[in-house]
C-alpha cells in the first residue's frame, strides 16, 4: 500500500492539501484512506462532515478517521500497570483506575506510531485500501516523530540487550529464592513487543512506497521552513514526492497590496523550481478566496494549476547513502550522504564503536555503519554540492588480506 505523509509549515493549509489529496485520488478509481492527527477535527471541517476514531467512508472510496492519544495512553498505560501487578503489589503501590487517568506529553506522538503500524503496510486493518494518506503534525514535530522508531529501538537495545535473556533460565530459581516473582520477565517481553512495533512502524517509514509531501505558503517563513526540512528529510533518509506551494496570489490583480504580495510569492515560486525540481514537483495550489470547506472547495484544490494532486507510484531512484569503492585506486571507501541544504559550520561527525553519530544543524541522528567501514578508520569527510563525503580507510589488523 502507497503511504502519502502530509506536513509543512503551521497554518499552511496540511490538513486542506491531506483532504484534497486524498479525495483526488479516491476519484481516480483507489481506495484511499485519510488520517488526521489533529484532535480538534481540523479535517471533519475540510470534508465537511466529522470524523472519529474509526474509519467512516465519507465519499464513495475515501474513508476518514482521527486518531485516540487518549484512550491509547489509558490502554497502555492499564496493561503495563496489569503486567507488573506483582511488582507494585511488592511495594504497596495504589494502581490507577482508568477514570483518573489522563494524557501525558508525548502521548500523541505514540499514537501517532501506533496508527501508522496499525493502519499503513501489510497485514493492517488497512489491507483493502491503496493508498493512506496521513495529515501529519508541523514540519519539525513530524521530523522528531519519524525519527523515533529507530531512536527508541537503539535504546531499547541499549538497556535491555537481548543477550541478558540468556539467564531466563534461573529466573525461576531467584523467584523462589526471593519469594516473590521476578519482574524480568515480563520487562523483557514487554521490550520485544515495543521492539516488533518500532520495527513494523520503521520498516512502513522507510518503505519506498512512503513519501512524504510538503506543503507550505511561498513567502520568507515557507522559504526558510523549506531550507531547514530539506536536511532534516535527506538526514533521516525520507523521500519527498512533491512540494504543494498552497494559497497562490493571482497576479494579475488590480489591487497593488495584492500584486506586491503576487510578486513575492512568484520570486519564492522560482527558487523553489530551481531547488526542487532536480528531486520533486513543485505544485502551485491557488487561493480560493476562503477557507476550503466541502468536497467541491477540496476538488478545486485538487486541481493544482491544471496538475492533480493524487499521488503516482513513486519513481524507484538512485540510491542514497552509497559506499563508493576506491580501493584500487586510492585504497579508500567513501560514504556518500546526501545533505541538501547543509552548512559546513553546523556538521558534526562523531564515532562511536560501529556507529556513527551525525548532526546537521539542530538535526541529529545515530547511524549503523555499513559492515565493510566497521573494519576501516575515518581518514577524511568534506562537503560539497549538497553531498558529505566521508573517506574510510581499511584497518590493516581487521580488513581481510589478499590469499
Amino acid at each position: 500500500m502507497r503511504t502519502v505523509l502530509v506536513t509543512g509549515l503551521g497554518g499552511a493549509g496540511r490538513t486542506t492539501v491531506a483532504a484534497a489529496t486524498a479525495l483526488a485520488a479516491a476519484r481516480s478509481g483507489q481506495r484511499v484512506l485519510l488520517l488526521s492527527t489533529d484532535r480538534d477535527d481540523t479535517l471533519g471541517a475540510a470534508l465537511g462532515a466529522p470524523t472519529g476514531a474509526t474509519p467512516t467512508e465519507v465519499a464513495p472510496g475515501l474513508w476518514a478517521a482521527r486518531t485516540d492519544s487518549g484512550t491509547r495512553f489509558r490502554t497502555e498505560l492499564l496493561a503495563l500497570q496489569e503486567r507488573a501487578g506483582s511488582l507494585l503489589d511488592l511495594l504497596g503501590a495504589n494502581r490507577l483506575a482508568d477514570e483518573e487517568l489522563t494524557e501525558l506529553p508525548g502521548s500523541e506522538q505514540f499514537a501517532l506510531l501506533h496508527a501508522l503500524r496499525a493502519r499503513g503496510g501489510h497485514g493492517s486493518s488497512s489491507a483493502g485500501h491503496d493508498l493512506l494518506v496521513v495529515d501529519m503534525p508541523a514540519l519539525p514535530e513530524t521530523l522528531a516523530v519519524l525519527a523515533l522508531p529507530e531512536q527508541l529501538r537503539r535504546y531499547l537495545r541499549r538497556l535491555l540487550p537481548a543477550e541478558r535473556q540468556a539467564a531466563r533460565a534461573l529466573r525461576p530459581m531467584l523467584a523462589q529464592l526471593a519469594g516473590v516473582p521476578m519482574p524480568a520477565q515480563w520487562l523483557y517481553e514487554t521490550a520485544a513487543r515495543w521492539e516488533a512495533e518500532l520495527a513494523a512502524v520503521q520498516a512502513l517509514i522507510e518503505d519506498a512506497g512512503t513519501t512524504v509531501r510538503l506543503v507550505t505558503e511561498p513567502g520568507p517563513a515557507g522559504a526558510d521552513a523549506l531550507g531547514t526540512a530539506r536536511t532534516g528529510i535527506a538526514l533521516f533518509g525520507l523521500g519527498v514526492d512533491t512540494v504543494v506551494a498552497n494559497r497562490v496570489l493571482p497576479q494579475d490583480s488590480p489591487d497593488t497590496w495584492l500584486a506586491v504580495l503576487a510578486a513575492q510569492q512568484q520570486k519564492c515560486l522560482a527558487q523553489w523550481h530551481d531547488e526542487w525540481s532536480p528531486t520533486a514537483p513543485l505544485r502551485e495550489v491557488r487561493h480560493l478566496g476562503r477557507d476550503p470547506r466541502g468536497f467541491d472547495d477540496l476538488a478545486l484544490l485538487g486541481e493544482g494549476a491544471g496538475a492533480e494532486l493524487a499521488p503516482e507510484a513513486p519513481v524507484p531512484g538512485e540510491a542514497l547513502w552509497q559506499v563508493e569503492d576506491r580501493l584500487a585506486e586510492d585504497n579508500v571507501l567513501i560514504w556518500n550522504l546526501p545533505l541538501p541544504g547543509a552548512v559546513k559550520d553546523e556538521l558534526s561527525l562523531v564515532r562511536r564503536g560501529d556507529e556513527l553519530v551525525l548532526t546537521a544543524g539542530r538535526f541529529r541522528r545515530i547511524v549503523a555503519l555499513p559492515s565493510a567501514l566497521r573494519r576501516c578508520t575515518v581518514s577524511g569527510a568534506g562537503l560539497s554540492d549538497g553531498v558529505l563525503r566521508m573517506r574510510f580507510t581499511p584497518d590493516p589488523q581487521l580488513w581481510p588480506r589478499p590469499q
